[in-house]
């Protein structure tokens, strides 16, 4: 990407730019560097571009660019369609924003307990992101105040009228004042969407980064299951196809968790994510797979809505969706930033006039009739990498990375090349580390004192 413009470029604020040095960003993606100098001028986007492409910094860098740390109001606000997107999106604010002192991020969204995100509001965040429908409830409780609001973000929309959040949007604008930047990303262009910013939107410019994506790489498979095969079948093909990180779609929640049971008792580290699990589970499902503790990753199609999982291998569909469209959601969580990726189908007879719409309502999906292969006997793709370990303390304690590292490395204990994903959360924070270091590490975190505190840890189990 080095033909495209560099960050310097831009008029950011010298702590962003210094923070996209350490990490490591120099020159801009496609959606950056065509909606960027526009949000820094203060005017409005509507920008059409998938996840994976950077839409996130895009928006994330303009806000913070204009942010006034010393007034204490909400500044910002970031509509998402999923908590688990609206997490992802605070996470990568933080991340640009940590050469900034004191700037406050803070998600509200279903799931967790009000009590919490009462107290929260009470330190005056400066951008909240959230989901329509836990906004709304705390506008009318006239816990959150929006009237400082500069700048409202619209991500992943077209997502959002999908799933019926049109008549929260409408209310949620009534809180906004009239004068403001809106920036709105969308996977799609429809018709919903251009009424949409035609509503909220002022002289927006229109940017569209999809048409020089590269399609995916995707070998997609089907196979020939019946009812009483089925959970044999799926063993055989994420065995035979399956890589570091899988993904299995489910009809229901019901689906998803029997399955996951099964998996897990022919020694496969999967985790079920559905609509019948807290915030707490769904959290620790998640962080599991992505700090690779967990192999394959079973949802519905409600539950995966707004998951970025990168460098997914695989993509398995236990039942075929009724929806062609879904369909193509699903696979294309794979073959993502130009690698390839493998997408297999289990049908069964009564599921091939589902098939036969896939095939002639997306003419472009090339679907192979194949047998499974045998794996390999030596194989052990689907072994996870880490092991997890949960501490019973976080962001309310103060603890940072650096805190968690020290007490594992401390006095000859884990090597600090060892250990991997650090996850922080207000209450409690996950460390990922190879199975070979779980108990060391486990008795470290036991024996270290963390900011003067003892905390409990444990061993995460499937």
């Amino acid at each position: 990407m080095s033909d495209s413009p560099a960050f310097d470029t831009l008029a950011l604020k010298p702590e962003l730019l210094s923070t996209l040095a350490e990490l490591g960003y120099q020159h801009m993606t496609p959606v950056q560097a065509q909606s960027l100098p526009r949000t820094l001028n203060g005017g409005d986007v509507l920008a059409r571009a998938k996840t994976g492409s950077g839409k996130t910094a895009a928006f994330a860098l303009g806000v913070l660019n204009k942010l006034d740390v010393q007034s204490y109001r909400v500044q910002a606000l970031v509509l998402c369609p999923t908590r688990e997107l609206a997490d992802q999106v605070t996470k990568e604010f933080r991340r640009l924003a940590r050469a900034i002192p004191n700037v406050k991020v803070l998600t509200l969204c279903g799931g967790m307990p009000m009590g919490a995100q009462l107290d929260s509001l009470k330190r005056h965040a400066h951008i909240v992101v959230g989901t329509p429908g836990r906004i709304l409830k705390h506008l009318g409780k006239q816990t959150l105040r929006l009237d400082g609001v500069q700048t409202l973000v619209l991500d992943e929309a077209d997502r959002m009228l999908d799933m019926g959040f049109t008549d929260e949007l409408d209310e949620i604008l009534a809180y906004l004042p009239a004068q403001r930047q809106t920036l709105l990303f969308s996977a799609t262009y429809p018709d919903a969407i251009a009424k949409i910013s035609a509503r909220v939107q002022r002289d927006p410019v229109q940017v569209d980064v999809t048409e020089h994506e590269q399609p995916a790489q995707i070998s997609q498979y089907w196979c020939s299951v019946n009812q009483d095969n089925r959970n044999r079948e799926v063993v055989r093909a994420l065995k035979a196809w399956g890589g570091a990180l899988n993904l299995v779609f489910c009809n229901t929640k019901v689906a998803c968790a029997k399955l996951a049971k099964h998996l897990q008792t022919q020694g496969i580290a999967s985790v079920a994510l559905h609509g019948d699990l807290d915030q707490a589970e769904r959290t620790e499902v998640l962080v599991r797979f992505s700090n690779r503790s967990a192999t394959v990753l079973i949802a519905t199609d409600v539950a995966a809505r707004g998951l970025d999982i990168k460098d997914l291998d695989a993509v398995f569909n236990y039942e075929l969706p009724q929806q062609s469209d879904t369909y193509v959601h699903r696979i294309g969580r794979t073959g993502r930033a130009g690698k390839t990726g493998v997408a297999v189908s289990l049908v069964a007879d009564r599921e091939m006039p589902q098939l036969l719409a896939i095939e002639t309502q997306l003419p472009d999906i090339e679907l192979v009739h194949c047998e499974i292969p045998a794996a390999q006997p030596d194989s052990a793709v689907l072994v996870p990498a880490m092991t997890t370990l949960e501490i019973n303390g976080g962001r309310k304690n103060k603890l940072r990375p650096g805190d968690l590292l020290g007490a594992l490395t401390a006095n000859d204990g884990v090597p600090g090349k060892a250990v991997g994903a650090i996850d922080l959360f207000d209450t409690r924070c996950y460390v990922a580390v190879p199975h070979d270091y779980a108990k060391r590490a486990l008795s470290q975190l036991g024996k270290h004192k963390i900011k003067g505190k003892q905390f409990r840890a444990r061993i995460v189990q499937g």
